[in-house]
């Protein structure tokens, strides 16, 4: 199937072209999968003692969680190649360039969904087995087929799908749904939306195309605007609960602050400014944005309490962090 010398034919063009190995990773949409599983790495590092990480813990749930990611992408292309074609952000992608067919891809994504639920259920434990494939269905059926195309707000009622991962990564190590874990998900679910309809805002156009009840589309781009800024507050104080919850110490305060005041500075850029790249920029931000602050979770875990005991002894500092 993934032979680089097979060949698909295109029913648009009448032109017959290569299938490489590179349409089926393509069809994984491997930039976001990376950015899913770097979440489930931090759920497992977080639900692990510090230093006592399983290896083979954290390979098998990252192999795992990211074939159940990549079939979920592959099915959401499958569902939306059409409308793929006629938009510029997705117009190459392999099955609106008829480099990998319809079957193919089928084929394809359900030899990963089962090849994540086997290594899951073998490997991990049943429950993020399912949970994993119940996100996968969650995104690849619920918000793909049913809500993007039902209403402006498929982002926020579908985003759950996205959340899970730094969830599967804890209950890969716990076997149990943890409040800490649900803390996690809590925190990407209240990102989507802000993440999401940035990118809305410089794509309307395409959406409108296709007719997509994106935010921008339905409701205007200002009152998006407002949108992600009512979302960027709530975030916000969504990433300070780990500090006020015992979860996480100082280090991680200070990271998310820092971080979720530069995040403020980019949706204000992005209200009030007359910059053409705003939205891009606010969008490409946040995917940092998220990256950093679940790098900066795990920097918090192995060096909280080093920091806690030095403002304590310093400078008469009152710890609260309590290492779980």
């Amino acid at each position: 199937m993934a032979n680089s010398t097979s060949q698909n034919s295109n029913n648009d063009t009448g032109v017959s072209k290569t299938t490489t190995w590179r349409d089926y990773f393509d069809l994984c949409k491997p930039k976001v999968v990376a950015l899913l599983l770097l979440t489930s790495v931090v759920g497992v590092v977080l639900a692990s003692p510090p230093g006592d990480i399983s290896i083979f813990i954290l390979l098998m749930s990252t192999l795992g969680i990211g074939l159940g990611s990549a079939a979920g992408a592959a099915i959401n292309q499958i569902v939306e190649r059409e409308s793929d074609a006629r938009m510029a952000r997705t117009e190459n992608r392999p099955l609106p360039q008829g480099r990998v067919s319809q079957q193919n891809a089928f084929i394809f994504a359900v030899l990963m969904a089962v090849a994540s639920v086997f290594v899951l259920t073998a490997w991990i434990n049943t429950l993020t087995a399912v949970l994993t494939f119940a996100s996968m269905i969650g995104y690849a059926v619920v918000y793909t087929m049913y809500l993007k195309k039902a209403t402006p707000q498929n982002i926020v009622i579908g985003g759950l799908a996205g959340a899970t991962p730094p969830l599967l990564g804890w209950t890969s190590v716990t076997g149990s749904i943890d409040p800490h874990g649900l803390l996690l998900v809590l925190i990407i679910y209240t990102w989507t939306p802000p993440h999401f309809w940035a990118l809305a805002i410089h794509r309307r156009d395409d959406y409108a195309k296709v007719n997509l009840p994106m935010l921008p589309v339905t409701h205007g781009i200002e009152f998006t605007k407002y949108s992600i800024l009512g979302y960027t507050i709530l975030m916000f104080m969504v990433t300070l609960l780990p500090y006020l919850a015992y979860m996480r110490g100082e280090l991680y305060l200070v990271s998310a602050v820092l971080l979720g005041l530069y995040f403020f500075y980019k949706v204000f850029m992005l209200m009030f400014s007359d910059r053409k790249n705003a939205a891009i920029s606010t969008f490409v931000y946040s995917i940092n944005y998220l990256m950093l602050l679940f790098i900066a979770m795990v920097i918090d875990h192995y060096f909280a309490d080093s920091v806690s005991q030095y403002l304590c002894q310093s400078f008469q500092y009152k710890c609260f962090y309590i290492q779980s």
